[in-house]
């Protein structure tokens, strides 16, 4: 059984490799810079260097593997947001299609099911219609908010601001990335799933930001201040900053998208994992903003 892991540094891929290794398989990994896998797993890898948005590498690394976790390696910085994650698919979505590939796990996001009007994430959405029409067995994982997205404010939070366009009273579905990686792994290893599959990664419970500016408060044992944004405010900032016009709308479109968004799955033993905010911000965020 050959399983093949895409971004094997990230948050989700580092935490699959060592549980796939742990259950004792060789994962083929496709990475840009071996050097930033973890040293104490190189050895325990099959690790085939390139680009994901070569084609023609992908193609070859994926050649003969019975399955691919497929997450999109395109920042949302990028010139062509949605049309880069759809191309940069592509070359799986052939693989799969002429039978080189079996089963597909994708890493996908809550909102991608609406198709459109979600900004980056209607790339996700063309990405899950591509796999969907290969004939391979596809399972769409449909996560909710990462916590690692706080890691993009350790400034602000230095300073006990947390800065938010979305609804301050919104509640959403936030996610410890680490979790995403154990259901990952486990439908990598279950070979009794079959055709086309969707399944929620809720985490523990819904937070509102003005609930996640608390948690952070106790948690960080300093006090944290939500600061709410608008649209057009972080259009300003991002404009400022050097992005390109439709990297700013995929950014905006996310967080006008989600607002509001009515939940897909039901949140039951399936869709729900383990660990909380709290704990999380604690043991991640807490050591970074002592330094």
């Amino acid at each position: 059984m050959t399983i093949v892991v895409t971004t094997p540094t990230g948050h989700v891929g580092s935490r699959v490799v060592r549980l796939l290794i742990q259950a004792g398989v060789r994962p083929r990994v496709l990475v840009r810079d071996p050097e930033r896998l973890a040293a104490a797993t190189r050895g325990h890898l099959d690790v085939r260097r390139g680009d994901l948005a070569d084609a023609a590498f992908v193609r070859e690394a994926t050649a003969g593997a019975r399955t691919v976790f497929w997450v999109d390696p395109t920042p949302h910085t990028a010139e062509d947001p949605i049309g880069t994650t759809e191309r940069t698919a592509a070359a799986l979505a052939d693989a799969a299609g002429a039978g080189d590939v079996a089963r597909i796990v994708f890493l996908s996001s809550v909102g991608a099911e609406k198709r459109h009007g979600m900004g980056h994430i209607d790339g996700l959405a063309r990405v899950e219609q591509l796999f969907d029409a290969t004939g391979a067995d596809v399972l769409h994982l449909r996560c909710g908010y990462f916590f690692t997205n706080l890691l993009l404010s350790l400034d602000e939070l230095r300073q006990g601001v947390l800065t938010t366009a979305a609804d301050p009273d919104g509640p959403m579905a936030w996610v410890d990335p680490r979790d995403i990686g154990e259901v990952v792994a486990a439908r990598l290893l279950n070979e009794e799933w079959k055709g086309r599959v969707v399944q929620a990664v809720h985490g523990p419970e819904d937070l509102t930001f003005t609930r996640v500016a608390e948690i952070l408060t106790g948690a960080l044992g300093r006090p944290v201040r939500l600061r709410p944004v608008t649209d057009d405010d972080v259009r300003s900032q991002l404009g400022s900053a050097g992005l390109p016009p439709k990297a700013v709308e995929g950014i905006v479109g996310m967080l006008a998208g989600t607002r509001g968004l009515a939940r897909e799955q039901p949140r039951d033993s399936t869709t729900t994992t383990p660990t909380p905010l709290s704990a999380w911000a604690y043991a991640q965020l807490r050591p970074l903003l002592a330094e």
